[in-house]
């Protein structure tokens, strides 16, 4: 790496002591000097009755849908921004109390730098800011999460040739064109593995009359990867009958979801192309060897490389551990392990 330069970014990232990626799924919390040190569910479980915390993170995921009336299960982030800011501060003070002590998350001189969606509003990132507030962080710097993740990746977005990443969280999927350590073109929008997720509990409940809880309908993203096959591959679904309120069991066809899961999906590909129209067109030329990169939670999902690449006629390739490279290239810039290059128009 080259010398600590005099970029302004740079500098106040340098400052920082802890990095947080707040997902609409997972909040990820990054310490300077000790790596990832958090990766928990961003929910919290609280009794409505007295107003008392009573879980948070997967402890609180595992209570959904399972809850007496008196407590409430809590997602204080959504589509990528803090939609409660209070529960989001209790839901982040008990996971870095954790992990840093009580005793060190007082202390008044701790500086934040915090992961926000591309193109997100005023309001979003004036709630990111608030949150980190009031944990006590003196100064909190915002850093786009496109850059993050291309730095997460390992991606040579400082070079004058393109780069693209796909970022697909729970809420929102961001596409994005980088060069010479800049966003070239970007494009966000509100498909995650959230809308897929929507997208099948639908399909079940109109051909089937079956609903299906949120927490079951993962196992079946297994479908959008499953090769085609003869015949007419079906597989058990278990959940509650629509009209009897009864457990029912029932044979789904894979085709059926798997067109279900396509269909959400569609507004991603739109959104590529999109971003490929407004690059210059040795940029895009450039792309069709490099090929995307994807990364994100749902880049997970099985088949989803191979969909884009059927879609968009690219190369498409997954990160390693694509779930947390955005909190990991933010790691980096609070380490100062990145190149001067990409610090241009890095905070937002």
């Amino acid at each position: 790496m080259i010398g600590v330069p005099s970029n302004p970014a740079l500098v106040q990232l340098r400052r920082c002591t802890v990095a947080v990626d707040l997902g609409a799924a997972r909040t990820r919390v990054y310490l300077r000097g000790s790596g990832l040190v958090a990766d928990e569910p961003s929910v919290a479980a609280i009794d409505i009755r007295t107003g008392a915390l009573i879980a948070v993170g997967a402890n609180a995921e595992q209570m959904a849908g399972r809850t007496p009336e008196h407590i409430r299960v809590s997602r204080p982030v959504a589509g990528g921004a803090v939609v409660d800011i209070a529960m989001a501060q209790r839901m982040l003070r008990h996971i870095l109390g954790d992990k840093l002590g009580r005793r060190r998350l007082r202390m008044p001189m701790m500086r934040a730098a915090v992961c926000t969606p591309h193109g997100s509003e005023p309001i979003a990132r004036r709630a990111a800011i608030e949150t980190m507030y009031g944990l006590g962080a003196r100064r909190v710097e915002l850093v786009d999460t496109l850059i993050a993740a291309a730095v997460g990746c390992g991606l040579p977005v400082e070079h004058p040739e393109a780069t693209m990443i796909v970022v697909c969280g729970a809420g929102t999927t961001q596409v994005a064109v980088l060069s010479l350590g800049s966003i070239v073109s970007a494009e966000t929008v509100p498909v995650g593995g959230d809308a897929i997720d929507r997208a099948v509990v639908q399909h079940l409940r109109n051909a089937h009359e079956l609903m299906l809880p949120s927490q079951s309908v993962r196992p079946l993203h297994q479908m959008l990867g499953a090769p085609a096959t003869g015949g007419t591959p079906t597989t058990e679904v278990h959940g509650r009958d629509v009209v009897s309120g009864m457990a029912r069991s029932v044979m789904v066809e894979t085709e059926g979801v798997r067109h279900a899961m396509r269909t959400p999906l569609t507004a991603v590909v739109d959104a590529i192309t999109g971003v490929l129209r407004h690059c210059p067109p040795d940029l895009v030329a450039d792309l069709g060897d490099r090929g995307i990169m994807l990364a994100g939670g749902s880049a997970l999902m099985p088949g989803l490389d191979l969909m884009l690449r059927q879609a968009t006629g690219m190369p498409v390739h997954v990160a390693d551990r694509p779930d947390i490279v955005a909190v990991q290239g933010l790691g980096a810039m609070i380490e100062g392990r990145v190149r001067p290059a990409l610090l241009e128009t890095l905070t937002v």
